[in-house]
Parts: C-alpha cells; sequence; structure tokens
C-alpha cells in the first residue's frame, strides 16, 4: 500500500511538472516586437488533411481536387525558450487591404485572421507589414522538387527531409529547422529566420521539437 501511494504520488507530480512546463512554452499577452526571432511554418495540406481534414473550417483546403502542397501555416515570433502570444490589442483587427496581401499565402482567410490574432500581434507591426513580412519570409523558402512535385506517397526519414531543404536552400542547416509530424505523417516544416527575415538563424528549441518517428510517409495531393 505503502509502495502505491509513493507511486500515486509521483504521477501526480509528473502531471503537475508537466502542465507547468506546458504552460511555461508561452506568454500569453507579451509586449509586441519583443522576440529574438521568426519560425514560418509550413503545412503540408495532404497530411494534414489525411488526419484533420474531415472537420468544417478545413473544408476549403481539404476540398476534392485542391490540389495543394506547402501552405503557410504561419509567421511565429519566438523567443530562445518559448514564444510570446495574443499580443493584442484586442480591437487591431486586419482591414480588407491588409488581409488581400494574405492571399495566395494562407489555405483560407480565417486562418489569416487567426494567426494575425495569435501571432502577428506580438509581431510589432501593423497587420499589412506582418502580412508583406509573411510574403518575405515564404518567398525566401525553395521547397526541394521532390517535394514541390510530389504525385505519389513517399516514406522519408526526418533528417533526410531537413537536408533535402538544406540542398534547396543556400545558408540553411538542419540546426536552425524542424519536421512536424503526427501519427508518422508528415505535417509541417519549420525554419527559423532572423527578426529581419534577412537570414536563416540557428533555433535549439524549435530543432529540439522535432518528428520522433522512425519514418515519415509524405502524402501525395489527392
Amino acid at each position: 500500500m505503502a509502495l502505491l501511494r509513493a507511486c500515486l504520488s509521483l504521477v501526480l507530480l509528473g502531471l503537475l511538472f508537466g502542465g507547468a512546463q506546458a504552460q511555461g512554452r508561452y506568454q500569453r499577452g507579451g509586449s509586441p516586437g519583443d522576440f529574438d526571432f521568426y519560425v514560418l511554418a509550413l503545412s503540408w495540406s495532404p497530411g494534414f488533411c489525411e488526419l484533420d481534414g474531415d472537420r468544417p473550417r478545413n473544408s476549403e483546403q481539404c476540398s476534392e481536387g485542391a490540389g495543394l502542397r506547402f501552405v503557410v501555416h504561419g509567421l511565429w515570433p519566438q523567443n530562445e525558450r518559448g514564444y510570446p502570444s495574443d499580443c493584442g490589442p484586442a480591437g487591431r483587427t486586419p482591414s480588407r487591404i491588409a488581409m488581400e496581401k494574405a492571399q495566395g499565402l494562407f489555405p483560407t482567410e480565417s486562418l489569416a485572421r487567426y494567426e494575425w490574432r495569435k501571432h502577428g500581434t506580438c509581431s510589432g507591426s501593423s497587420p499589412s507589414d506582418y502580412f508583406d513580412d509573411v510574403r518575405r519570409a515564404r518567398e525566401k523558402i525553395v521547397i526541394p522538387p521532390s517535394l514541390a512535385k510530389a504525385d505519389r506517397d513517399q516514406n522519408w526519414t526526418a533528417i533526410d527531409l531537413e537536408r533535402a531543404f538544406v540542398d534547396a536552400n543556400p545558408g540553411l542547416r538542419t540546426d536552425m529547422m524542424s519536421v512536424a509530424c503526427k501519427r508518422g505523417v508528415l505535417q509541417e516544416v519549420r525554419i527559423c529566420l532572423s527578426k529581419d527575415l534577412r537570414g536563416f538563424r540557428t533555433c535549439q528549441e524549435v530543432d529540439r521539437s522535432g518528428c520522433r518517428s522512425r519514418e515519415i510517409t509524405v502524402t501525395a495531393p489527392r
């Protein structure tokens, strides 16, 4: 009985500590412009849609024949440890002109608006300038040909995916990015950029957060 109580105590402490760690990952309501670098998250639409595409909000991105490959998930202000989130002010909503700048980057307007609220408000930029920066960041990245024209399912390791991006993007290294997966399916690629978006930079926390699956399926567009 004493052993059982001790084990339960350890479990509860682990849960409490894990929860504290999770909450410590981001600072809600941080100071706009106060961050170390950006993370450009590029979502692999076929993988995302295979696992999460049945939700109504994803119908536009995942509709039959959409044929999307890499799309912008977000441009995230990031710190060496953790990241700011929802920096406000709450009433600063993007104008129609600002939203036009997001077209062709995000798969849906609703995602662009959400990313502005959660991440863009921490950039220190106006909505219009933030979406300009999203485009600047996206245009810096060359998608490896084997993924840009993928027409069948492929199997990769995370490090080989990273190396493919490194080969296609001079100056990029594997410790400047990570690959995210879910149930062994590629979800997105996250690339770290300097605060001025002029170049790539190292990002240990992001790099360590990458996919742990031994093999990753890169689902082809349907």
